[in-house]
């Protein structure tokens, strides 16, 4: 097995948000030879630099030879993916068992989520400036979580209901401690405690921090062949790690190279943190300021409205199983390579960005001249449903934009799976892309 698809499990495994990503990704890109911008006061061709927004995106560039009004070649994933957040008053006790209340994070199939180990991830801001890291529930001989259901035997009600109505959002609590005393709030009590002897917070302390609920266990290989991977978070950390990978690897840029890993993609892309906002003005301004010249809006302007970008994204895999929601032959298959999107939306290409045949061209002659293997698809039947990307966002620049990325199986759900071949494939396109003029 390629080293990208080992370190890739590593990576997915190890980090299970937005922070974890950009964390590592600054340590892979400072050991490739990228430096923080703040560092520079002069940019000059060869220069490879980043910069990140509340520790929770990133954006690296790696100067090219061409003028940079000329375009960019730029790569974008996104590194959220669905999941479950604390709430800002979690912790209560009901009955005798501890809970932290929660409220789900993206498009969810809330049932999925149900009697399996779960992990929390995160920070906690103290009120003294300090931030405390907290990941509790991963080791083998580590405690874990879970959320309880109902039994068989007394779920006939529950059983009547739609898949999207037996599982109540505010049924999804975590159940994380228990009272066996006959003192009241004494498991809650108990918990706190803990929490204050492991990270030295009170429960206070909840106000003010980000903390994930997530699968907890690693990324594994699926299949007697290992050809598969089953892992959390696929959706889209298999696009942002090739991405990421492939910049790093990048030498000798004559179009500037970019590689945009963003937040909130799965609510919108909203926020300071996702990609519609001035995210991506706010980095390329600290590079042109940098060059010096002429008017710098001008220059953000032309440099967007010049540029290539891959919108990377997983695209949904024809599921065998499920057929009649699949346009066969306009489908994308687990093992075909790459996943190019003309357009993705639902039904009549609602949320769309709808990428010119000229630029589908000269991408189709880049993957054919270094022999990428990629397919064409959509993401099932039209009137089936859908969703966009991040491709908007950058399309409203009047740049060259395309979604693609890599098949996924069981898409937001716990654990997903992909083809190695593709994670492989992904890679091989990224940096052919990043060559493109």
């Amino acid at each position: 097995m390629s080293d990208t698809v080992k370190n890739y499990i590593k990576f997915i495994s190890e980090n299970k948000t937005e922070r974890e990503c950009v964390k590592s990704a600054i340590r892979m890109a400072e050991k490739a030879g990228y430096r923080n911008i703040e560092e520079f006061e002069t940019l000059t061709a060869a220069d490879k630099v980043y910069t990140t927004v509340y520790g929770k995106a990133i954006v690296l560039f790696e100067i090219g030879t061409n003028p940079i009004e000329e375009g960019m070649n730029i790569l974008c994933a996104h590194i959220d993916s669905p999941r479950l957040d604390l709430k800002m008053k979690p912790l209560y006790e009901k009955n005798g068992i501890v809970y932290l209340n929660t409220h789900y994070y993206g498009g969810i199939k809330k049932y999925q989520w149900v009697t399996m180990p779960l992990a929390i991830h995160g920070v906690i801001a103290k009120k003294n400036g300090e931030v405390v890291e907290v990941r509790m529930g991963e080791e083998d001989d580590d405690y874990t979580f879970a959320i309880s259901d109902i039994l068989p035997h007394i779920a006939q009600e529950q059983m009547k209901k739609s898949a999207s109505e037996f599982i109540p959002g505010e049924s999804l609590d975590l159940v994380i401690g228990l009272n066996r005393e006959e003192e009241k709030d004494a498991g809650k009590n108990a918990v706190l405690s803990v929490l204050k002897e492991k990270y030295g917070i009170s429960e206070d302390d909840f106000l003010s921090a980000e903390l994930e609920v997530v699968p907890a266990g690693r990324a594994k290989y699926l299949g007697l062949r290992k050809d598969m991977i089953i892992g959390y978070g696929q959706d889209d950390r298999v696009c942002a790690y090739t991405s990421l990978e492939a910049v790093l690897e990048h030498k000798k840029a004559k179009r500037t190279c970019c590689c945009i890993l963003v937040d909130k993609e799965e609510i919108g892309s909203v926020g300071a943190t996702g990609m519609d906002s001035l995210l991506l003005e706010n980095a390329l301004s600290e590079v042109l300021t940098r060059f010096g010249g002429c008017d710098e809006m001008t220059r953000i302007r032309r440099t967007l409205k010049n540029s290539y970008m891959l919108s990377s994204d997983v695209n949904s895999a024809l599921d065998p199983l499920n057929m009649d929601l699949y346009d066969e032959a306009n489908s994308s298959k687990l093992g075909g390579g790459i996943v190019f999107n003309k357009y993705t939306g639902s039904r009549g290409k609602s949320g769309a960005s709808d990428a010119n045949a000229e630029y589908i061209a000269k991408l189709r002659k880049a993957m054919d001249d270094n022999k990428v293997a990629f397919q064409m698809a959509d993401m099932a039947k039209v009137d089936v449903g859908g969703g966009g990307t991040i491709a908007k966002f950058a399309a409203w620049y009047g740049m060259s934009v395309i979604d693609s990325g890599v098949s996924v199986l069981s898409m937001h759900a716990p654990f997903e799976i992909t083809s190695t071949f593709d994670i492989e494939t992904a890679k091989q396109c990224y940096l052919a892309f990043l060559d493109m003029e």
